[in-house]
């Protein structure tokens, strides 16, 4: 069995790792310096912490679950400990393109994220269609990275994601670069500000007089048709009227440089400011 040690295990993404590792083969142990943490692990997980001297003997695959804010100072504390071709996952993009990682030509650094469960799906279970975030029972694709290492280490590092990160339906391999692109670029400061921007507007229009039910419900409903048709869910057209509000509307609610937040030195800034 390839020995794995969960640096964070107690944490909140480290107790759900935990929890899908421990329906695999991998040998965990669970590292946890927080009194917090390791009560958490014990009684969500049903084991117990080990510190990081004890869990990092014999370990193939170190994984970092804790915060971007951090993740410099713990590499930097374990990774010149490490014998060499072990392989170290980082859970986000943020800290490698920023360059927190230690230098170290002999071990890999392995970079994944997962795309959470999408709004179109078929999940067929409550459990499924209330798993938002993925990880417990519903589907999700997830984005790998290796970032330094032998190429015959990506097939490991693939199956740790499909494993801390299940169920899986799909992995993308993709560059540590393209995945700064998905996240912060697309998935936060462009997603994450829109969809605020939009919650703000129902607020507005329920200020303007409309109940809050019928506001959620008109604008999540459509939400869903125009996100289908838009994101080639279903085949269908919008009608001129629609057609004409976006091309008034998208102007008055965006600068003519938006497409500026992809560029890599904003990437960049972006990154600096999280971590």
């Amino acid at each position: 069995m390839t020995k794995v040690a969960l640096f964070g295990a107690g944490g909140k993404m480290g107790v759900r790792l935990s929890l899908n590792l421990a329906k695999t083969d991998f040998d965990v142990s669970h590292i946890e310096i927080s009194d917090p943490g390791k009560a958490r692990l014990k009684t969500e997980v049903g084991v117990e912490a080990v510190d990081a001297e004890t869990g990092l003997q014999g370990a193939e695959v170190v994984i970092l679950a804790v915060p971007d804010t951090v993740i410099g100072k713990v590499a930097a504390n374990v990774v010149p400990t490490l014998a060499a071709g072990t392989m170290v996952v980082i859970l986000d993009a943020a800290a490698p393109y920023a360059g927190h990682l230690p230098e170290r030509e002999d071990i890999t650094y392995f970079v994944t994220h997962p795309c959470h469960p999408p709004i179109f799906n078929d999940e067929s279970t409550e459990a499924g269609r209330k798993d938002h975030f993925g990880g417990v029972a519903a589907q999700q694709g997830v984005v790998n990275a290796l970032m330094q290492g032998p190429e015959e280490h990506y097939a490991l590092g693939d199956a740790i994601a499909r494993a801390i990160y299940a169920p899986v339906v799909r992995t993308y391999r993709v560059t540590v670069e393209q995945m700064a692109l998905l996240e912060p670029g697309l998935s936060e400061t462009v997603c994450a500000s829109l969809l605020v921007v939009m919650r703000e507007a129902m607020d507005e229009v329920v200020k303007r007089g409309v109940s809050y039910d019928c506001a959620r419900d008109f604008l999540l409903g459509h939400m869903n048709i125009l996100g289908a048709v838009i994101f080639d869910e279903v085949e269908g057209q919008f009608s001129d009227a629609c057609n004409k509000a976006i091309e008034f509307g998208k102007p008055a609610l965006m600068r003519d440089d938006w497409k500026n937040v992809f560029e890599m030195d904003e990437i960049a800034a972006s990154i600096r400011r999280i971590t």
